[in-house]
């Protein structure tokens, strides 16, 4: 199942801007307003979160693509605007996927923002001594990754985890998983 990015349909508006201002000054307005609506989701449970997008997204994403159907029959075929009238309509199942679940995301800016830190050491991790070495480092960026996400402390969760794993029921495991793990009692 593909998720689109809002972020990067909206960066293609704002780039055609220059060329069509009042065109994708509207494209950038809708797309504003999924984004308000995701601000106004921020905190809640996914199902909540997913009322809200049913309420208030849906209406704003079918309005959105009523707007880009008509659009694109007013610009030049290969100008940017059509380009990203284009690239919007093309991935709008994938780019409207995430109003029909509360724990999807509307962009992917959180995992580019947590795999930055790979881009700029990339030159430095050129060399690890052996493949089985750069599968080592992944595993553990990843892990240390989702462990910020979830805001904890990879060397307490990870101690904890190791120390009632063997006592934990199977079909529970997921219980351990970092965005759903609460500390044992002490």
């Amino acid at each position: 199942m593909e998720l689109g990015c809002w972020a990067h349909a909206r960066r293609k508006f704002y780039e055609a801007r220059s060329s069509s201002l009042p065109q994708m000054t509207a494209a950038l307005a809708y797309i504003g307003l999924l984004y308000r609506v995701e601000r106004k989701g921020r905190g809640l449970s996914a199902e909540e979160r997913l009322a809200l997008r049913q309420r208030y997204a849906r209406p704003v994403l079918a309005e959105f693509e009523e707007y880009l159907l008509r659009a694109r029959h007013h610009v030049l075929p290969k100008s940017t605007e059509a380009q990203a009238i284009a690239y919007t309509l093309n991935n709008w199942t994938a780019l409207s996927r995430y109003a029909d679940n509360g724990a999807l995301s509307i962009d992917n800016n959180a995992a580019e923002r947590s795999l930055r830190g790979v881009a700029v050491g990339r030159r430095n991790w050129t060399f690890f001594g052996s493949d089985t070495g750069g599968k080592t480092a992944a595993v553990l960026k990843s892990f240390i990754a989702t462990c910020q996400q979830a805001k904890l402390d990879p060397w307490s969760y990870l101690a904890d985890v190791l120390k009632r794993i063997g006592d934990h029921p199977v079909n529970a495991l997921d219980e351990l998983l970092p965005n759903n793990w609460k500390p044992a009692e002490a």
